[in-house]
């Protein structure tokens, strides 16, 4: 398989200031260790992606958000919300991110890769079509997804996989009434942003196009990978996508801060082949996957790059 690999250094100028979780050492911690190993390096597409457009960014979320965030700093706002904090670049590496998603999509839908991972930061799945929220400015995945629908004609339907131990709320919320987009999470519940019951299903003609799979905390992690498993299968009865994307948050793993699942490398791999096999029944195997959360420095970039391995494979 040909991954390609979208990154920009641009990312590392969202300055979220001294302590805070979501720093760019992610980024350039996850990109040490994907340079280090020479030939894994050079099998990938590297692919710089451009800025997402205004008009873009307001497929997913409403002018007012746009606004909001784009004048935000030059406002004298240091921060979008409790734990969104900004700086002078914020405004703009939130649009170099949203393109770097979409980026991943021209890739894989104009033939130059089979999948595509997204180094992204700040990541996106908290964002509401109206707030920015929990480290996230714009809803990458949400953006891409409907920019593929937008300008693609064979992609009518989308999955959105989310495995961050986070509930990601702001992409539920976007696609919440919308048939044509499968939203399908499991994280840890109850835990931040408190959403993510199995009670969710969607709501009107979206009704069913939502499933929540909440883990309670230190749930052993053959279970949890067992729940996704089953998860897929069920949804892959009612729904057939053109595309999956993926909300790739890695904070669910063992050692990171801000989680208390009990993933390991290996789980995450065997999830992505889980997908990938999903993908080549359904949809020639494309599959965008973007970046959401994950905290530890030291186990990140290792872990991301078993998930490119599987990717490729």
């Amino acid at each position: 398989m040909k991954t390609a690999l979208i990154h920009h250094p641009i990312y590392e100028k969202h300055d979220t200031g001294p302590g805070h979780p979501e720093t760019p050492l992610r980024y350039t911690a996850v990109m040490d260790v994907l340079r280090e190993d020479a030939a894994f390096w050079q099998s990938l597409i590297e692919i710089t992606p451009e800025k997402a457009s205004k008009g873009l960014i307001q497929a997913a979320h409403t002018p007012q958000h746009y606004k909001r965030v784009e004048g935000a700093f030059e406002n004298g706002q240091d921060r979008l919300d409790a734990d969104t904090t900004i700086s002078m670049k914020s405004f703009e590496v939130g649009l170099y991110a949203a393109g770097g998603a979409i980026a991943g999509v021209d890739a894989v839908m104009q033939g130059e890769a089979d999948n595509a991972f997204v180094v992204v930061r700040p990541p996106g799945h908290h964002a509401t079509s109206e707030h920015a929220m929990g480290f996230c400015l714009f809803n990458n995945v949400a953006v891409a997804a409907r920019y593929a629908q937008n300008n693609y004609k064979e992609i009518d339907r989308v999955a959105v996989i989310d495995w961050d131990v986070h509930h990601g709320n702001g992409t539920q919320g976007i696609f919440y009434d919308d048939p044509s987009v499968h939203f399908f999470s499991i994280h840890q519940y109850p835990w931040y942003p408190g959403s993510g019951s199995r009670g969710e299903t969607g709501f009107g003609r979206g009704l069913g196009s939502t499933l929540n799979v909440p883990v309670k905390a230190n749930t052993f992690a053959e279970e949890q990978t067992r729940m996704f498993e089953g998860a897929l299968e069920d949804i892959s009865k009612n729904f057939r996508p053109d595309l999956i994307m993926i909300s790739a948050g890695f904070d669910a793993h063992l050692t990171d801060p801000l989680g208390q699942l009990r993933l390991e490398d290996s789980d995450f791999a065997s999830m992505t082949n889980t997908v990938k096999q999903w993908a080549g029944d359904v949809c020639s195997g494309r599959i965008v996957s973007c970046l959401e959360g994950g905290y530890n420095l030291d186990t990140l970039g290792h872990t991301i790059k078993n998930h490119i391995s599987e990717l490729s494979r």
